[in-house]
């Protein structure tokens, strides 16, 4: 089989939530970008499942010349809601509440 080289991975700041500061080495996807979404599992002190801590990828800022500085992670606190799925603006929602308000859903009339 073919060597296909050491992999790639790049410092990568985390802001907010208990990771608050850290850098950690990030492996990076074919691209060169790190993944979207990091998931670091937390075991619970008194032997129940693990929390999962949730952190969304975000550009870290911009030059002037409107060059994107790199990336950084940001503490998601709602949790694995909302991430990973693609919203598309014909995507049907993900409750029956989250519909906009046309007005009166009459049909007899």
């Amino acid at each position: 089989m073919a060597d296909t080289g050491a992999v790639k991975s790049e410092d990568t700041p985390f802001e907010g939530g208990p990771m608050d500061g850290r850098v950690l080495p990030v492996l990076l996807g074919p691209t060169g970008r790190p993944p979207k979404t990091y998931r670091i599992p937390v075991p619970d002190t008194a032997g129940g499942p693990p929390t999962v801590l949730v952190y969304r990828l975000v550009p870290r800022g911009h030059s002037r010349m409107g060059i994107q500085k790199g990336w950084k992670y940001e503490y998601a606190a709602e949790g694995e809601k909302g991430v990973g799925r693609m919203k598309w603006p014909w995507s049907k929602p993900d409750r029956p509440n989250d519909r906009p308000d046309d007005g009166p859903a009459d049909t007899e009339g």
